[in-house]
């Protein structure tokens, strides 16, 4: 549920309370390959709940002051979720959270789009924020005029996006972003979203990794050379937002309510399928290691193709099938 939710003691430690790998940071992201998971990690299991089979209509809050080229950044991922691109592609990775079903056997949906935007520049809610303001940046945004968002019950996952200058408790700290569903008392009806900051003035090195250094790690003369990934969309904070989106589209859409696809006893803190895989990008990753990516000429790293020719970094997810970490761009 709260994407990274560990990130900042994943640095410290290898478990928090949920499956999370820590980072070795004396590691090069293209050094021997290490494990992929495995089916004793993890026991995901269905709780009867919805997940997302109806087609998806993706609206974004663009919450705060945004810079228009992070904005087009991210446009053009979530239009890559049903638009063909280059093999292996973000519509590929899709297809393993597709694997999950609800209790009637629907899968969840291939359809994603990106339906509407609503702008609050204005900062409805002021600069500091907790959960609950979501709930009330979503219902400013379904009931503003001129231009409100719909509210979509049906088809709606919203996504709440924070920009560099806005305060959210716990950011940086314990969360890089979380899903939940909306209250009706609030909203006005219960609907899926989520929300995901921007990290690249607050804390690259805990939310925009592996596109910045982790604090607390030695300077790359130390580790016998400069083993940062270079963002393949030239912005660590906005290329590490991207992994993260991914993160909790996939979750919000297996366990929107959650009561659904989830590990362990307690479904305020579940393990969810992308919390399974955290900081797996590639074959061989574990421990620290991403996994197996590519690079372009510019030596920037990516592991799935988009529209209009981008390139991201999207972690993988659990594999209900395979019983393992896996993603379009694996070696087998």
């Amino acid at each position: 549920m709260d994407k990274l939710s560990c990130y900042v003691l994943l640095l410290l430690s290898f478990f928090c309370f949920r499956l999370d790998l820590s980072w070795s940071l004396g590691t090069r992201f293209n050094r021997a390959p290490n494990n992929q998971g495995s089916s004793d990690l993890a026991n995901l299991v269905y709780h009867m709940g919805p997940v997302l089979s109806s087609p998806i209509k993706l609206y974004i809050i663009w919450y705060g002051n945004w810079n228009s080229t992070h904005q087009a950044t991210i446009r053009d991922f979530l239009n890559s979720f049903s638009s063909p691109a280059l093999s292996p592609s973000v519509a590929d990775w899709w297809k393993t959270v597709r694997l999950y079903t609800d209790q009637t056997g629907s899968n969840i949906t291939d359809s994603l789009s990106l339906s509407g935007e609503f702008f609050d520049s204005r900062l409805s809610n002021g600069v500091r924020l907790n959960r609950l303001s979501m709930q009330h940046i979503i219902k400013n945004a379904v009931t503003s005029k001129p231009s409100p968002l719909p509210l979509d019950p049906r088809n709606g996952l919203y996504l709440v996006l924070t920009s560099s200058d806005v305060q959210v408790d716990e950011f940086c700290r314990a969360v890089c972003g979380f899903h939940y569903f909306s209250f009706p008392s609030i909203v006005g009806a219960t609907v899926p979203y989520a929300w995901i900051g921007y990290s690249g003035t607050q804390c690259p090195g805990v939310c925009a990794y592996p596109f910045a250094r982790p604090l607390g790690a030695p300077p790359p003369s130390a580790m016998g050379g400069n083993d940062i990934m270079r963002p393949p969309n030239g912005d660590a904070g906005v290329d590490g937002m991207i992994s993260v989106i991914a993160h909790e589209l996939a979750e919000s859409s297996s366990n929107p309510l959650v009561n659904a696809w989830y590990a362990g006893d307690n479904p305020i803190a579940p393990g969810e399928i992308a919390d399974m895989c955290l900081g797996l990008y590639g074959s061989g990753g574990g421990g620290g290691y991403v996994g197996k990516v590519s690079t372009d000429a510019g030596g920037n790293g990516y592991n799935v193709n988009g529209v209009k020719g981008r390139r991201f970094l999207v972690q993988w997810v659990w594999d209900p099938v395979k019983k393992k970490c896996f993603g379009p761009n694996a070696m087998e």
